[in-house]
Parts: C-alpha cells; structure tokens; sequence
C-alpha cells in the first residue's frame, strides 16, 4: 500500500480511502459483516476511513466507530456535515437548522458525530456540500474554532465548484481562519471536468483530493457489459434510470467498457483495479475512495493499490475519453443550485 501526505497537512493517507457509504441500511444492514469490511481493510494497510453523519441517518458512523473500538490510533478518519440527518424526504422543510453550513449546525454536527463515532477528535472534518445561504466566513469561522479546541484536526470540502475552493482560501487567509486542506470532488474515466479547474486549483492551493465514485457509480466495476441485458438487482435495480440501456449515454458507456476490458486484460488486472489505478496516476489526486458493499467489493478493488498503468494504456483512454471531458452530459460540470434551485433563477 502506497501512502501519500494529504495536502500540506504532513498526515500520511494510503491511496486507497475506505468510503463508508454503503455500511448501514442503505447498503448493508449487516453490522457485523460492515464491520469485518473496516478490519480486512485496515488489515490490508488502509489507514484512511471515510463517512457522513448523513450516511444511513448515522448508522454508518456508529458502525465504523464500533469496529475502530481498540484501533481508532491505526486510522485517520474522516467524516462530514451539511445534510440533515433525518429520515424523509421533508426533513430539511420541517427542521430548517438540522442542515446547511452555519455554525450552529456545524458544532452540533460535530458534537454528535463524535458521539457516534466514539472518538475524541475527527482528522478530517469536510463540508459535505456549499451553502448559498451563508458565508464561508461564517463556516471557517465555526470550523477553526473545532480545531482550536482539539476535536478536529484538519478541515475539508466536498463537491466544491473550483471558484468556492478559491474563494474560501482566500476568506481563511484574509480573515485568520483555518482553511481547507483538501477537497473531496467525483472522478473517473468516464468522469473528468475536475482536470480542466478544479485539480490545478487544488495543487495551487496545496490541497489534497480525495476522490469518490472511480467506478462511476459501479459502471466501471465489470458487472455492466454489452449484450446482457439490464440487470435487475443490486444497485441497478433501486437505480433503474441510471444504468437505463436504452439511453445514448448509456449505450455509448457500454461500448467503452468493451474496450476497457480489453485494456485492463491487457495490463495484467481487473476492470475495476484499471479504474481506481487510474485515478491514482493524476498528480493532483491524494487517494481515491472506494465504496465496498460486501467483502467481495472490497477484496476486488483491493488489488488496484499494487497496478502500475504505463504511458501507453493512458494514452489509449486518453483517446477514448478525452482528458477534461464526460461520456455523459449532465456529470462533466459541477451544477450549481443557481441552476437546480428555480427560486434562484426565476423569482
């Protein structure tokens, strides 16, 4: 296992960053098997653990604090704020402080994700999403004074256009804050417009990148192929629309991944090692996170830490899917709610 400093924080990270998503009822509601997860990766050199208070309404953090009980010294976890951790889908209209990016959600967030995670201090405290609605003053501000007082050791941010990245580095400066060390964006090769910004900003700044979904969302994971049919289980199945067939994009990811197959035989590993590899090459990138439902998930992409991708086999997906752009329309920008939210845009 390789391990690279995250930013200029001096904390040293594997490359591979256990992603906790899928530990809990909204992916597996074994606790004991998502705990077996946290060990058999630890036991294979990943140091780096990533969650949301949001994941599983907080089971997720109460099932990687259980299995870090004895270990938690091993691990540089992670976890985030932004959403209301409630169930359904009108939680943030009926309790309007349980989410967003001010200070009182933040310090209460942070208190109960330590609860949860039964831990004195979080090594990684990212913002899960921007916030039109409050200053990153305000935010760096309430974050800061979570360093300060020891239960938080280095601050982040996820899915931030590159503007707000920029933005908020020189609010810390300017205003004494701590600011963020890294910044958590999607990438994959079907996934690229953080090359074109939001990578360079990064490295300016001195910022890791941590990035998730390198399978696409499990496109890249070898159980999408041409000619067999829309799967109806599993993931597919709770997200028919995404891995619709019939659709342009989707049709068009099939073929690539024909042709992916063939140059991950060709480098002597697996279609989902030659993703996450990939990912590892950019030099931008600190880690790249992987998601595992099961054990098998796990052991499966375990592999991709060890793949050394040469010029030629990047050249070859350079060609099929150009450097800064997207197979699909709507994931190569990151859209923000000025388009998404109609009050922002008509009224």
């Amino acid at each position: 296992m390789e391990y690279r400093t995250l930013g200029r924080t001096g904390i040293h990270v594997s490359s591979l960053c256990l992603g906790a998503m899928m530990l809990g009822p909204v992916g597996n509601d074994d606790r004991d098997e998502c705990e077996r997860i946290v060990h058999a990766a630890l036991d294979a050199g990943i140091n780096f653990i990533d969650t949301a208070d949001v994941y599983s309404a907080g089971v997720s953090e109460e099932i990687v604090g259980r299995a870090l009980a004895g270990r938690r010294d091993e691990v540089v976890l992670a976890t985030k704020c932004h959403f209301p951790v409630v169930d359904g889908p009108f939680a943030a209209v009926r309790r309007p402080n349980t989410w967003g990016n001010s200070r009182r959600h933040i310090v209460a967030a942070c208190e109960a994700s330590l609860r949860r995670l039964g831990t004195d201090w979080i090594d990684l405290y990212q913002i899960h999403r921007p916030d039109p609605s409050t200053d990153l003053d305000e935010t760096l501000g309430a974050l800061s004074d979570l360093v300060h007082q020891g239960k938080v050791r280095a601050i982040g941010s996820s899915t931030f256009p590159p503007d707000q990245i920029v933005e908020a580095q020189w609010v810390a400066d300017r205003r004494g804050h701590v600011p963020f060390r890294c910044e958590q964006p999607p990438y994959s090769i079907f996934v690229r417009w953080i090359e074109r910004e939001l990578l360079p900003a990064c490295r300016r700044y001195g910022m890791g990148a941590i990035v998730y979904s390198p399978l696409n969302g499990g496109w890249l994971s070898g159980a999408y192929r041409a000619g067999a049919g829309q799967r109806r289980e599993g993931r597919a199945a709770r997200l028919f629309d995404r891995f619709d067939v019939t659709k342009a994009h989707n049709a068009r990811k099939l073929e690539l991944v024909e042709q992916l197959v063939v140059l991950a035989d060709e480098a002597g590993c697996t279609l989902p090692e030659l993703a996450v590899a990939w990912t590892l090459r950019h030099p931008g990138v600190t880690a790249a996170i992987i998601g595992p439902r099961t054990l098998e998930h796990l052991t499966g992409q375990l592999g991709a830490a060890e793949v050394r991708l040469d010029g030629d086999v990047l050249d070859r997906i350079d060609a099929l899917v150009p450097p800064g752009s997207c197979v699909q329309a709507d994931e190569s920008v990151f859209v923000g709610p000025s388009l998404t939210d109609p009050a922002q845009r008509r009224r």
